[in-house]
């Protein structure tokens, strides 16, 4: 159909495509023409063209668009539901237990969450950093609402998000670990782009399962980032990982980077954080049942 040659007047690099004149006078027959578009899609795999193509070259020609722009048109329709498709894909492969968005979050439940600071984290330049997240507060303060929400908007933005209860993390590290999978499993947890972890502390774990747990976030560090719902204070942490050695997060650990939502009691003695837009010092303690605290901080794996 096509006949393609090199034009000696033209660089070689530049091929010129001539279309019989017999072909072309045939193409001017619409139902032939859409006939082709639908054959050369489907040959092509270009769903979105060949659903569209119809639509769209009526409304180019409604609107007397350039033959560039009917194509750019058509060009964009294809890229645009390919994103949305693997956004799909990986908020699907991401295993949240349901739907959650952040439009969809009650802010005037708990007034001291700030809209803007939720929605500068919808941004994902946490994620991009490699830097962890933590939601801190008592069950009803919305932490598994944000974790799903903020997780999902990640997917979207193209990073691979999974999503984990803490105790079926570690059931599954210790199943990995008798099937002597350990190293295989680690590293899986260890190169997706954002790794949420939710209901941290409301199980105690033995000794085996929170150095368990202790792995995968070691194997993370400073590399790829963790977002942790929990409702207990980095104090309490120990009463999760009841060996007080194998708490990825304690007093003694000095955060770069934190944000409160909650108005703040007593900080305990760490440094400032070093990004000026977060300017609150990090906040150890018990949790008002009212108030959800958001931490932006390494995590740092020992000391």
């Amino acid at each position: 159909m096509f006949r393609w040659f090199l034009n000696p007047d033209m660089p070689s690099e530049k091929p010129t495509c001539t279309i019989n004149a017999a072909v072309l006078e045939k193409w001017r027959q619409e139902p032939v023409a859409d006939a082709a578009i639908d054959a050369a899609c489907r040959n092509l795999r270009l769903p979105t063209m060949r659903g569209q193509f119809s639509e769209l070259a009526d409304a180019a020609a409604r609107d007397q668009m350039t033959y560039r722009g009917f194509l750019a048109g058509l060009l964009m329709a294809e890229c645009d539901e390919r994103n949305r498709r693997r956004s799909e894909r990986r908020i699907k492969a991401a295993g949240f237990p349901r739907d959650k968005a952040l439009r969809t979050f009650d802010f005037g439940a708990n007034p001291h969450i700030d809209p803007v600071a939720i929605h500068t984290l919808a941004s994902c330049e946490w994620v991009k950093k490699g830097l962890p997240l933590c939601l801190i507060g008592d069950s009803g303060t919305g932490k598994s609402h944000l974790l799903i929400a903020l997780g999902t908007e990640a997917a979207m933005k193209g990073f691979r998000v999974k999503y984990v209860l803490a105790t079926t993390l570690v059931n599954e590290l210790v199943e990995a670990a008798h099937e002597k999978l350990l190293t295989k499993t680690i590293a899986r947890y260890g190169r997706v782009g954002l790794l949420c972890i939710d209901e941290l502390g409301y199980m105690e774990l033995d000794r085996c399962g929170a150095e368990l747990l202790f792995q995968v976030l070691a194997e993370r560090k400073e590399k790829n980032s963790m977002a942790i719902a929990s409702n207990e204070s980095f104090s309490s942490w120990t009463k999760t990982f009841t060996d007080p050695g194998s708490a990825p997060l304690s007093s003694t650990a000095a955060p770069s980077a934190a944000t409160s939502l909650r108005p703040a009691p007593t900080p305990i003695s760490w440094p400032r954080p070093a990004l000026g837009r977060w300017t609150q010092e990090p906040i150890d303690g018990p949790e008002p049942s009212s108030a959800l605290s958001m931490l932006i901080c390494p995590v740092h794996a020992g000391g």
